[in-house]
């Protein structure tokens, strides 16, 4: 029989365990032997760098080097709202913004007497001080909650596509107890978000509010028909085995190409018997970071999550790109096991990641028309579909002028940019989807249909033009000018290819 004295003995000199002192068991870093079995008591997490109330601070006097390098790059382009309302200078030419706004901490004005005389700052100064606190809150290294997304969908239970808020609930969400937090949420997955409400069976676009169309109808149920499982059938993975894949072509992809990839699959946990394949085509689209970093990388990814945050908060900021009138090409992507280069297929920088068995992501950096051919004469209505978000149609082009009249030829006129490639997508008879971040911004494209050759009267109405629900609600606000605030995918409106009546022998029917 051993005694307790004799036992813990044993285990110490087996290693089982450790020795300690007096000193070690009157600081408490020695456990007993009553309690070795026990879990051992959660850490707590590190403090934010910034409390709730200490988010306001000028561009200026930020603690984080992005937000002064911002407020660095505005101050460089935006110009003096007072200067270029009333007369011209001595020198002919406004000043720019150098003096930040108290209220606000925008570089808004060039001198306080310009912004005392502004009566129209007042309007959206409350605005560009909450852009400046959600800035700041990103960065002060507070756990994201807002950003812990839910798994699948439990069996029989439904999802709601009224708004926000019941989609959070009823896909069990954390909850969204702030605005701002409102506002992070929206951001994040107002992509994968509007696609998955325009295509779902419980969408909040139907017939009976007018937002689709008798033609949209039939164009929404032939892809319904493929995302969804007979009624009564279980709408499980093993149920979409004898499926085809859904296709989902988003054209001239920016930001939402960066989305990591686990934001792409909430898209998934919406058709759980759906194989997804999305194709992210565009000059603007983000490529996975090289090999030779990427193994860099995952041989640090081996450490602790919290302290690779803190090595990646030691690391050199990267120089800040200009949000003006071309957005900006986002930054690498992170390179995940599987993925593997598409050149030799496509013949343009690209890549494919076989993420989950439900989803598959290709990005590939080149404009459509280019790689239109490879895809051309396999689209299906039932099976494919496009998404455009913003692409404006109706902004004059850079690169294009009129042969008539030498101005700008509108962008989607433009023989480089969507001039060739609208005719085309119409030709295939699939969903256009678009989007818009203003009523301006929509009105501005819509219009521009009318008059694109190949374009006017050869498209009709899928949805109607309107508010889409799951818009992003936070404001995005320009460099160049910070009263121009906009909100992604804000709007929302679809067209297809006109059918064709042929006629074969006595008989009259209709191209679907």
């Amino acid at each position: 029989m051993f005694t307790r004295s004799s036992l813990l003995a044993i285990l110490r000199r087996s290693g089982q365990l450790p020795a300690c002192n007096g000193s070690l068991q009157s600081a408490g870093k020695c456990r007993s032997f009553l309690n070795i079995f026990r879990n051992p008591r959660p850490t707590s997490e590190p403090p934010p760098a910034l409390g709730d109330n200490e988010l306001f601070h000028p561009f200026s006097k930020s603690p984080f080097p992005a937000v002064r390098a911002r407020g660095e790059t505005i101050q460089s382009l935006a110009l003096c709202p007072v200067c270029t309302s009333g007369p011209k200078h001595a020198g002919g030419l406004p000043s720019r913004v150098k003096y930040e706004c108290p209220d606000c901490g925008w570089p808004s004005h060039c001198s306080e007497e310009h912004w005392q005389a502004d009566e129209e700052h007042k309007k959206y100064c409350s605005r560009l001080r909450e852009v400046n606190e959600d800035e700041h809150d990103l960065r002060r290294g507070r756990k994201m909650r807002e950003f812990q997304l839910p798994g699948p969908q439990a069996y029989e239970e439904a999802i709601s596509f009224a708004n926000w808020d019941l989609f959070w609930y009823t896909r069990g969400f954390p909850s969204m107890d702030t605005e701002r937090s409102r506002r992070h949420a929206t951001k994040l997955l107002t992509y994968p978000l509007t696609i998955g409400s325009v295509l779902h069976q419980n969408s909040g676009l139907t017939l009976n509010n007018r937002r689709v169309t008798p033609e949209g109808s039939r164009s929404l149920a032939a892809l319904r028909t493929t995302l969804h499982v007979p009624p009564g059938a279980p709408d499980t993975e093993e149920a979409g085995a004898a499926k085809p894949q859904i296709r989902v072509f988003i054209l001239g992809a920016r930001a939402e190409s960066s989305l990591p990839p686990h934001v792409w699959e909430q898209l998934c946990m919406l058709f759980p018997s759906c194989h997804f394949r999305l194709f992210f085509i565009g000059p603007q689209v983000s490529l996975p970071k090289p090999v030779d970093e990427a193994v860099v990388h995952g041989t640090e990814g081996s450490a602790s999550s919290t302290s690779g945050q803190r090595e990646e908060r030691k690391e050199s900021p990267s120089p800040y790109v200009p949000n003006i009138y071309e957005p900006p090409t986002p930054k690498p992507i992170a390179r995940l096991k599987r993925t593997r280069s598409s050149i030799q297929l496509y013949g343009f920088p690209s890549y494919t990641v076989p993420y989950t068995p439900q989803l598959t992501i290709t990005g590939i950096q080149a404009n459509y028309s280019e790689v239109h051919g490879q895809f051309e004469g396999t689209f299906d209505p039932y099976t494919d579909a496009f998404f455009l978000f913003s692409p404006g149609f109706g902004f004059p082009s850079m690169t294009s002028v009129s042969e008539s009249n030498g101005l700008p030829l509108l962008q989607i006129a433009s023989p480089t940019e969507w001039g060739p490639v609208i005719p085309a997508l119409l030709a295939s008879r699939c969903s256009i989807i678009v989007t818009g971040f203003s009523p301006a911004d929509m009105e501005r494209d819509i219009r521009s249909l009318e008059i694109a050759p190949n374009v006017s009267g050869e498209f009709e109405w899928v949805i109607n033009p309107g508010i889409n629900t799951f818009g992003s609600e936070k404001w995005e606000v320009a460099d160049f000018d910070p009263r121009v605030m906009v909100k992604a995918n804000w709007g929302l409106w679809a067209i297809r290819g006109k059918g064709r009546q042929i006629r074969t022998g006595d008989r009259l029917s209709l191209r679907f």
